[in-house]
């Protein structure tokens, strides 16, 4: 029973039923929005105010206890369960899994697609929201700009490594589209947008990035999830 989890007396569920996403537009946010447009699953938005600290509310750390978007509850878990869950990739595999879409029954593609996703999460998610941080956020203000051209290098690689990747692929994984693309193309983008740092970062040095990140952004689950949930 979702009455179970006390993250629903702050967000109450208006379809019990429906997979409840706890969530902000944020580049991790938009990559579970992506991924349930993707799937066709039933689900319910429910907007995170970080300007109000709903991400420290004792009702949000019930679900998730390490304070960040975005968190989920399937009320339909394993075993017919409800199932909370946070981290981006965990919740990413799930949905593949539960649809069994958008990752490979197959061993070694899976656990292919599977490293790519460990990649962004350990590497370019970090590294790229670091950059925001000392480039258009409250780094900027650092006289010491030794932490920006650390990370603008580091985000110059990642990207470098990216673009190879894609040599030839139209997606990460070669003709599929998968939770690897899902996972990375929020980050990606907000580079060159909300960061504003496509200058800083010769964003168009590489060409197989940016084709491929105009067409995930393309797709029509794409253009939602960059929406969900409304912030007004």
């Amino acid at each position: 029973m979702l009455s179970s989890f006390d993250i629903t007396k702050k967000w109450p569920a208006t379809n019990p039923e429906a997979i409840q996403l706890y969530s902000l537009p944020t580049p991790n946010g938009v990559k579970v929005s992506a991924m349930l447009e993707e799937t066709g699953l039933t689900y319910e938005a429910h907007l995170v105010n970080f300007s109000t600290n709903d991400q420290m509310s004792p009702e949000f750390l019930s679900l998730n206890p390490n304070n960040k978007i975005p968190a989920i509850i399937d009320p339909n878990g394993p075993g017919g369960t409800p199932l909370g869950l946070w981290e981006t990739g965990a919740i990413l595999i799930y949905l593949a899994e539960k649809t069994g879409r958008f990752l490979s029954t197959d061993p070694a593609a899976r656990y292919e697609t599977i490293q790519w996703l460990m990649w962004q999460m350990g590497g370019a998610g970090p590294m790229f929201g670091q950059l925001g941080f000392f480039y258009r956020m409250g780094g900027k203000d650092i006289e010491d700009k030794r932490p920006l051209e650390r990370y603008a290098g580091e985000s110059k690689r990642l990207l470098s490594v990216l673009d190879g990747r894609l040599k030839d692929r139209e997606f990460i994984m070669g003709d599929d589209y998968s939770i690897a693309d899902i996972a990375l193309w929020p980050w990606v983008s907000v580079l060159g947008g909300f960061y504003d740092a496509g200058e800083l970062l010769d964003l168009p040095s590489f060409p197989n990035v940016e084709r491929w990140l105009a067409a995930s952004k393309a797709r029509p689950a794409s253009e939602i999830a960059q929406k969900v949930p409304p912030t007004s």
